[in-house]
């Protein structure tokens, strides 16, 4: 590509691809992943395209490889979604730009994250992990370093340094989370659970501070937990030493669980009409967890959600699967 061509590639968030064994529904994902990854060009395609975009001509003049060659390599790479093409306006014409759209790749074997002893399979999300999100002030988040980016910016949750995230909070809106699916459809679930450490939301921390927290699951609504308060007049064990007293310190460990005989909060049936057929867990890739404060909900005092360095329990947001 000529040094005077410019080219402009929308911004590719961070990607992560978890495909499973057990499910037939990644088969044709995994092979294809398989394929592209068998090539050392294309790895060094791959490696050439993990910051900067190029074009297709670029790429082949790197690679000293023809251009019809390395047009063959890239569309094998893109069938496996492994990288992202963007037609661009070039001094000459039109150009392909290519972009590695993937951030890490996991196959795994359902068998190795079950526990023997309870048939559990377990996942756990850092909270800065959020697949989507509608926040509104007061917002923000830390890490054990310190707010990132800046109070009260919504900005602030597309940072791309919010992967780092050990604290969010919001006065209203929601996060909403996307697991890998690792439900096994050949063996008998007895429950689904996300824990996590919570609390309300108030500007610096009120002892007393209702506020309605709903979890919901593919959609579905498991239980909306009633928040007491923005706990602050002691620190958190595990909050660190950069975070100011007079804010929020630590919160309370609560679990969200669906069964056939109902939607459960802390093992308390809140929801019997809800059960696991409901959340239609064998059809997508991914099981979605929000985490929201309704527009209409009775208590609106905002959400705190901790991280594995922050608050009182050293954990993410923590999805069981229990079979039979």
């Amino acid at each position: 590509m000529a040094a005077k061509e410019k080219r402009s590639v929308r911004i590719i968030g961070e990607r992560n691809i978890y495909v499973h064994l057990s499910n037939p529904q990644h088969h044709e994902l995994i092979m294809k992943i398989g394929k592209a990854l068998s090539s050392p060009v294309r790895l060094k395609m791959m490696d050439i395209l993990k910051y900067t975009p190029r074009s297709l001509q670029e790429i082949a003049d790197i690679l000293k490889i023809p251009l019809s060659s390395a047009n063959l390599h890239i569309r094998t790479l893109e069938d496996a979604h492994l990288i992202v093409t963007e037609t661009q306006p070039g001094v000459h014409g039109s150009m392909r730009v290519c972009l590695c759209s993937i951030q890490s790749f996991h196959l795994e074997t359902f068998d190795a994250d079950i526990d023997s002893a309870n048939k559990t399979a377990s996942l756990e999300m850092p909270i800065g992990n959020y697949y989507d999100c509608e926040v509104h002030p007061t917002c923000g988040l830390a890490d054990e370093n310190g707010t990132i980016n800046a109070y009260d910016t919504i900005q602030a949750f597309y940072d791309p340094a919010r992967t780092r995230a050990q604290l969010i909070w919001l006065n209203n809106g929601f996060v909403e989370y996307r697991f890998p699916n690792i439900y096994n459809p050949l063996m008998t679930l007895g429950e689904i659970a996300f824990s996590m450490e919570i609390c309300s939301e108030a500007p610096g921390y009120l002892e007393n501070w209702p506020s309605d927290i709903t979890v919901s699951c593919n959609g579905r609504e498991i239980a909306t937990y009633l928040s007491p308060a923005d706990f602050g007049s002691r620190r958190g064990r595990l909050t660190p030493p950069t975070w100011p007293n007079g804010n929020t310190q630590y919160g309370v460990l609560k679990t969200f669980a669906v069964r056939d005989t109902g939607a459960y909060l802390d093992g308390e049936l809140v929801n019997a009409k809800l059960g696991l057929k409901d959340l239609d867990l064998g059809t997508k890739p991914y099981i979605a967890l929000k985490i929201e404060i309704k527009k209409d909900a009775a208590h609106s005092g905002g959400l705190n959600l901790f991280g594995e360095k922050f608050g009182d329990y050293p954990q993410g947001i923590i999805m069981n699967l229990t079979y039979l």
